[in-house]
């Protein structure tokens, strides 16, 4: 796995030494929980390596080298959250799979809220070998999609919501005491978890598309 730095309480010189300890080691970078003037302090402090660095502004993260190209064999991993509100976290954990050549695929504004719009996407989820379900409020939304869909499901709690969401522990609450079974769920806001837990099922056997898979 491509080793990720947790950025949020690391200073711009701490984060510039590791990438540059990196890339000596011909490693990429997946820096997360880096907010835009960090990313820039960080970028003056590489000079002239600054042009290898790219800070996706939404999922708040650094990445320092190119992206590898998608591996058509490990399949793709569906992103689903339930809003906006919830992308930092979604892209997050798209991103991480990308770092790692997943291909993934986002959908946004497919919550409880709107549910006929997730069941519009229920035929094309069929090419996902992984959904990832980003959602806060109670966290319905992965409880939802293990009950329609076959795939294992990843949730994330987010720590979006009024009052009693207390930063995403409802969400987390409501999503341990799910009753879709085999529903796996990761701590609030970890989007990277969630693609490395995505990343394992995907490494621990062939592709539904392989041609040379058992059809039982």
């Amino acid at each position: 796995m491509v080793e990720a730095v947790w950025g949020e309480n690391k200073s711009a010189e701490q984060i510039a030494a590791i990438l540059k300890q990196l890339e000596a080691a011909g490693e990429l970078g997946l820096v997360t929980r880096v907010d835009a003037a960090k990313a820039e302090t960080v970028a003056q402090l590489l000079g002239d390596g600054c042009a290898r660095l790219e800070h996706h502004r939404q999922s708040r993260c650094l990445i320092w080298g190119e992206l590898p190209r998608p591996v058509p064999g490990l399949g793709q991993v569906a992103v689903l959250c339930g809003g906006t509100s919830d992308l930092a976290v979604a892209q997050e954990a798209e991103l991480a799979l990308q770092a790692h050549a997943v291909a993934t695929r986002l959908l946004v504004d497919v919550g409880v809220a709107g549910l006929h719009r997730l069941l519009g996407e229920l035929e094309s989820l069929a090419q996902a070998r992984v959904l990832i379900a980003c959602a806060g409020m109670e966290g319905a939304l992965p409880t939802v999609l293990a009950g329609l869909a076959p795939q294992p499901v990843i949730g994330v709690p987010v720590s979006v919501g009024y009052g009693v969401s207390a930063g995403g522990t409802a969400a987390l609450h409501g999503m341990l005491a799910s009753c879709a079974p085999g529903l796996t769920v990761v701590n609030i806001d970890n989007g990277y978890g969630a693609a490395m837990a995505a990343l394992r099922i995907l490494r621990s056997g062939p592709s539904h598309h392989d041609p040379g898979r058992s059809g039982t």
